[in-house]
């Protein structure tokens, strides 16, 4: 297949890479690290061994043309550039693939291009981008595809065998929307709270309040769990996040939390995306991982005490960046 890849990140250059290794046709939409992906390739680095691929490279859409699949691995935040990235990628027969996180991005996707052309995955993996071009895998990597308009069909399912025929554990779920919900519970605490611990837990307890300078290093998924209060915030926002789902009749069950917990007692020390984007300077993903998942929870009758005040303290702390620049 030929494999357009826009946001060539963490994530996407991983699955692109891996894919490219299979002997797939695929193309890097890259801007900062053209030059060097272009000379070296991309290396990723992994427990399950490292290797090098050389994906075609390119600086415009227009120079990677219509392609069977279009990955996009962007930042949220950059989701306004759909119009100006994907148009000249996307034929008729496109399957157009988004693996950002939260909720919204399909539905974006869907007022550019027919909704059974539009496809999500939700990508269960630890992942670094370590230096331009070099990708560390640090676990895991499972990816859970859906349809957006649908039970997934012929096109999703040829996906999923490209997967795992690149090395990709691929399933594909028949609700995407639940499978959305799934990840929030392991999303929205410790995305949320490996930087809302800049601020400390009494931040937390009443988000109005000023913040406390200097702000505090942020906490790694290990630090939150191995702290008796940070554990039970993430295990109250997990509550609330499941109370979410269910309220929406999307069925996804309280053992949940326990297992997501358990899952990343096994990742150690791992630094969450938007932890790296605070620490960064970047702008955090607010809209599609903490505030549009609080507006459903609260159209569904849930109100999400906890969650209100993750975002809230958030709000603070993205806002402070903007200030500082």
């Amino acid at each position: 297949m030929k494999i357009a890849v826009v946001g060539c990140g963490a994530v996407g250059s991983y699955y692109g890479a891996l894919l490219c290794r299979a002997g797939h046709d695929v193309h890097f939409l890259l801007r900062s690290d053209y030059e060097i992906v272009r000379r070296a390739g991309v290396q990723i680095q992994s427990p399950a061994g490292d290797f090098q691929a050389w994906p075609r490279c390119a600086t415009a859409p227009s120079e990677i043309g219509v392609s069977d699949v279009v990955l996009i691995a962007l930042k949220t935040t950059a989701n306004s550039q759909f119009v100006e990235l994907l148009p000249p990628l996307v034929g008729d027969g496109t399957a157009v693939v988004t693996l950002q996180n939260g909720l919204g991005n399909e539905a974006q996707l869907a007022r550019l291009f027919p909704a059974e052309q539009i496809l999500g995955g939700l990508c269960f993996v630890c992942l670094n981008r370590t230096a331009p071009g070099v990708i560390q895998h640090l676990a895991h990597g499972l990816i859970v595809l859906g349809a957006l308009a649908g039970p997934p069909g012929r096109r999703t399912h040829e996906l999923a065998a490209a997967f795992d025929d690149a090395g990709v554990t691929c399933r594909v779920t028949e609700d995407l929307a639940r499978t959305h919900w799934e990840k929030l519970v392991w999303n929205i605490p410790f995305n949320g709270l490996g930087v809302a611990s800049a601020a400390g837990p009494d931040a937390l307890r009443d988000p109005a309040a000023p913040l406390e300078l200097p702000l505090r290093p942020c906490l790694t998924t290990e630090k939150l769990l191995a702290d008796a209060g940070w554990e039970a915030m993430v295990r109250e926002l997990m509550d609330e996040v499941i109370a979410a789902a269910n309220a929406q009749g999307l069925a996804v069950a309280a053992s949940q939390r326990d297992f997501q917990i358990e899952r990343t007692r096994s990742m150690g020390a791992y630094r969450a995306s938007t932890l790296l984007d605070f620490e960064l300077g970047r702008p955090l993903e607010m809209e599609s991982l903490f505030l549009e998942p609080l507006r459903q929870a609260r159209q569904s009758g849930v109100a999400a005490p906890r969650l209100t005040a993750l975002c809230a303290v958030l709000q603070q702390l993205d806002a402070r960046r903007l200030a500082a620049r």
